[in-house]
């Protein structure tokens, strides 16, 4: 019998009680500073939206702060107190929330609640992400645009107050598990981390030639003005999208190494003459053109599909090929290497926006092997992108099993017996429960 059971035994024989949220805390809105208040130093605070995107569980420290003029006229939360953010896009999101555990009172921004209690805190953050929790603020929740669950109905939450003893021991198991997934998660986040390194490395290895002078291999290098002709792509008011053309939007370049015909969704009304003059086909090179940083610009797919009609947005750049000594599907893997972004990012222009123009790209220098050699070192390059692509689908998949089973087990460290109900230890429920999943199998079966 676990150290869990053992206390429900002694402290709750009859069941744990359930009170409403209104009963243990008492539950404010928080203040109304606002971001362009930040500083670096001063009162802490935390911004409802902050809860979503710099805060895990738990805080002790603050990423920003108020002027104490400013905190004058907050509503500030002790230590101990739970800060939960009680509007959200979506229902998912809503009542995310986090236990303040640091030293001095910390300022709340609008759009929050802070719930002042006597219980412990990072019990009740815990219950406050269970599904029990999620069942009962999804009836309290109102909105559309904008979903919200006010501090008065807040007060309405029903859930378990078990002795502080037995809230301690729920935190205990649950600080431990919690720690092994995230311990876990690093590991296999590590492991694809180090699998597409492993990947670029010899990505870039198989595209680095040391070209032959007089050998029995012809390799040659030429620029990229050599062996493609550059255009910019069309620029069309929002008016015309929507139908007409098959329109290769500057998101489908920069998320795709290559395109098929079935990732073009986009449409846009363009005249003869611009189809004909900014016509996509197989084996033109696209590249993003511009940016907010550098890093962003160059980015390039090859189209691998013969288009019936399709033309290139303004945002990017197309190469179409003057020569029929390279594959588009080699092309593809040499304009995503690190000697090719490294020259992007070294000779784009950059004013408010990163620019680079087709003069720039065509300035590059290209190693040529032989057709039969570019298709093998295709062919190894696919077969080593589809093990990194099954990594990416299976590792991630085993993360999110992980924390699918850290879930299941919190919400069932979270449910208790009613007071007035039989208390059954954590080995009976589970009993009680395989025994009730096998008679109804039984009872399939039987009809």
């Amino acid at each position: 019998m676990s150290k869990l059971d053992e206390l429900l035994r002694e402290l709750c024989p009859d069941g744990v009680e359930y009170k409403k949220l209104g009963e243990i805390a008492t539950i404010s809105r928080g203040g109304n500073f606002q971001k362009k208040d930040f500083l670096t130093e001063g009162v802490p605070c935390i911004h409802y939206g902050q809860i979503y995107t710099k805060y895990g569980l738990f805080a002790d420290k603050t990423f920003t702060f108020i002027s104490e003029e400013c905190a004058i006229k907050q509503k500030m939360a002790q230590p101990n107190d739970i800060v939960m953010a009680v509007t959200s896009e979506n229902i998912e999101d809503v009542c995310k929330c986090l236990a303040w555990l640091g030293d001095e009172p910390v300022a709340v921004s609008g759009h929050s609640a802070i719930i002042h209690h006597s219980q412990n805190a990072k019990y009740l953050v815990y219950y406050f992400h269970s599904q029990m929790f999620f069942a009962q603020k999804r009836k309290l929740a109102h909105g559309t645009k904008v979903i919200e669950v006010t501090p008065d109905a807040l007060a309405n939450i029903t859930l378990p107050v078990p002795p502080a003893e037995i809230q301690h021991e729920v935190v205990r198991v649950l600080d431990s598990y919690t720690e092994n997934v995230a311990e876990l998660q690093r590991q296999l986040t590590a492991e694809l981390t180090a699998r597409q390194k492993q990947y670029e490395f010899y990505r870039d290895k198989l595209l680095t030639f040391d070209v032959l002078r007089g050998g029995t291999i012809n390799f040659c290098q030429r620029t990229l003005g050599e062996l493609f002709d550059f255009r910019n792509g069309l620029s069309k008011g929002k008016e015309f999208f929507g139908k007409g053309t098959p329109f290769v939007r500057y998101t489908d370049v920069y998320n795709h190494r290559t395109l098929r015909k079935k990732d073009i969704t986009a449409l846009v009304e363009c005249t003869e003459d611009e189809k004909e003059r900014l016509k996509v086909s197989r084996g033109d090179v696209l590249f993003t053109r511009t940016s907010e940083t550098a890093e962003d610009i160059g980015w390039s797919s090859v189209m691998l599909d013969d288009m019936d009609d399709c033309v290139f947005n303004g945002f990017t750049i197309k190469a179409t090929p003057k020569t029929k000594e390279l594959l588009p599907e080699y092309c593809a893997y040499c304009f995503s290497t690190s000697d090719f972004r490294q020259y992007v990012t070294k000779h784009c222009a950059f004013t408010t926006r990163a620019s680079l123009t087709g003069n720039t790209i065509a300035q590059y220098r290209m190693t040529i092997p032989p057709l039969d050699i570019q298709s093998r070192i295709v062919n190894v390059l696919d077969n080593f992108e589809k093990i990194c692509s099954d990594l990416k689908i299976g590792l991630p998949a085993e993360i999110e099993a992980r924390q699918k089973q850290y879930e299941y087990y919190r919400d069932k460290l979270l449910t208790f017996a009613e007071n007035g109900n039989t208390i059954l230890s954590r080995a009976e429920q589970s009993r009680a429960e395989q025994s009730r999943a096998e008679q109804s199998r039984a009872e399939q079966s039987t009809d």
